[in-house]
């Protein structure tokens, strides 16, 4: 870790493009011979389709992509394009074209509805709208209240009136494209925030934010060559799927691998972990609680070499079960929508199972109070990020359009995250929820993760939520809704928090539930659950 810490020193030039700067040069070193076979794409549909494209590939079709766009679509730098899609090729070959024409990308779930949808096209302003057959129809049913839309393309086989088919359009497009020229800190993409704690804002990414910042995460976190076949199992909609499924990857030369996957599936996880070579994979907690439910050993994983895991927090046990199974650590890592990595397990660091490992090397992190004083080591604070007298060029650029909200993530000389956590002596940061989430109780602090992770490691949960509840004395208890396995009776659970957390730690209040409200992107929206309690 401190050798990473000591070569880590990325140059940001006045001028970047992924695109050119990055993926161009893969073609190159492709074509001279010097890379190893694996394509830059491997995507599979489940059912016997495959699509395998080289760099070169890659490249020859994002500029017919990128001549769709600003020829057939008539955009002009700088024009927003939302796209929609699920896990198909065409979602890369657009994200690759928006940059070649300096378009700014704004990525959305299939899971949107019509009123998600009309609120990222009002609030964005965006010109264009790519998507399939499947999502066309909410869009039109909101097309006369977003008068910036201009252009829809839709992504089949089919046709539909007022939309250009892109499928007609990439065919006939020419493959001759000059990359615009971009500089660094230029507007790339726009990704909505997953809305934990309020409606999702507009975060914006410069060309360098994700396009150089991620190279901490390829090289270091994800420990990425241009020999590994990389799968990530993340929504097309979110800013992670930027993160592990284009830029990490792509930086280090390595194969995206992608299964179409209509709907998340471990037995398809497990299938795939076997069939298919992948040595490197992500997914996130959700999922490996999933994946531990199963009998792990009676599959082969036999390239995986390395697993990480974000998005939340990671119980412990969940860890501890994979790795009895398949003989492999969880490397966990937190950041955001707005940042590139923040912590991370990095390759050859202990793991403390829990802890979200330490700062990246691209940032100063530290813990914080109120008033922006730096805590000590085992003080909970707020996670922040130094960005004075130097603001990092790898963090979000702004909330766009929204100058009192980006102004607002500013305290004293830090990027506050909206995050509460602890650095132990080690320099190890942990996490205790979200700065909204923390519970007090008779004067207490209580971060619902630990409270969460002592549920989880009863065989009868499948995963709780902790939240604060009105209470009479205290004034707020720790309240858990709990997802129990079909097998178990409702009663055990409670007793085992009480043996394994401290006295004012275990939930007062206990509900089972059959699910627990999620954000799109699978993450716990225990604001829900908090204001469901303080309304009764």
């Amino acid at each position: 870790y401190e050798a990473i810490k000591q070569q880590y020193r990325p140059e940001v030039p006045e001028y970047f493009n992924f695109a050119r700067d990055v993926l161009d040069r893969w073609t190159e070193v492709e074509k001279e011979g010097k890379k190893s076979q694996n394509p830059a794409l491997w995507w599979v549909d489940g059912a016997g389709g495959e699509v395998r494209w080289s760099f070169e590939e890659l490249g020859v079709l994002s500029r017919k992509a990128a001549n769709v766009l600003s020829s057939a679509g008539g955009l002009q730098r700088g024009d927003r394009v939302i796209l929609i899609l699920p896990r198909i090729p065409e979602w890369w070959l657009v994200n690759v074209a928006c940059m070649r024409t300096g378009t700014v990308l704004i990525p959305g779930t299939q899971q949107l509805t019509a009123k998600d949808i009309l609120h990222r096209l009002q609030k964005s302003k965006a010109k264009c709208i790519i998507t399939d057959e499947t999502v066309a129809p909410a869009v039109d049913s909101v097309e006369a209240e977003c008068p910036s839309l201009k252009l829809k393309l839709l992504v089949s086989e089919g046709h539909r009136e007022g939309w250009l088919n892109w499928k007609d359009l990439l065919k006939i497009a020419p493959s001759d494209h000059q990359c615009v020229t971009t500089k660094c800190r230029d507007p790339m993409a726009i990704y909505f925030t997953s809305g934990t704690t309020g409606s999702p804002k507009m975060a914006e990414h410069s060309h360098s934010s994700y396009g150089i910042g991620l190279t901490v995460s390829g090289r270091y976190w994800l420990d990425l060559t241009s020999s590994d076949i990389f799968w990530n199992t993340s929504d097309t909609g979110w800013a992670k799927s930027a993160w592990s499924s284009i830029f990490s990857p792509w930086i280090q030369g390595a194969c995206v691998f992608v299964h179409k996957m209509p709907h998340f599936d471990p037995s398809i996880v497990f299938e795939s972990l076997s069939r298919f070579p992948i040595t490197v994979f992500c997914s996130p907690p959700t999922a490996y609680r999933m994946f531990v439910q199963h009998k792990l050993s009676s599959y082969p994983f036999k390239s995986l070499r390395h697993c990480v895991s974000a998005g939340e927090p990671i119980n412990p046990d969940v860890m501890e079960e994979w790795k009895a199974q398949t003989g492999l650590d969880i490397h966990e890592g937190y950041g955001q929508t707005e940042t590139v990595l923040i912590c991370g397990n990095f390759k050859g660091m202990k793991i403390k199972p829990g802890s979200m490992g330490k700062s990246s090397p691209g940032y100063d992190v530290k813990i914080i109070d109120e008033n922006s004083n730096i805590l000590p080591p085992g003080k909970e604070g707020d996670i922040a990020i130094r960005v004075k007298p130097t603001r990092s060029l790898f963090l979000f650029t702004c909330y766009a359009d929204d100058p009192e909200k980006t102004e607002a993530t500013i305290r004293g000389d830090f990027y506050v995250t909206g995050d509460r956590g602890i650095m132990d002596e080690d320099g190890y940061f942990w996490f205790v929820g979200r700065a909204d989430d923390v519970i007090n109780s008779a004067g207490y602090r209580i971060g619902p993760f630990e409270v969460e992770s002592a549920l989880v490691e009863h065989p009868a949960v499948v995963e709780s939520a902790a939240v604060s509840s009105p209470d009479p004395i205290r004034g707020e208890v720790v309240k858990a809704f709990v997802v129990l396995t079909p097998d178990y009776a409702a009663r055990d659970p409670e007793r085992h928090v009480k043996k394994v957390t401290a006295p004012y730690k275990y939930p007062r209040k206990m509900e089972f539930v059959e699910q627990l409200p999620k954000t799109i992107s699978g993450k716990i929206r225990r604001n829900e659950l908090r204001q469901q309690e303080w309304r009764k």
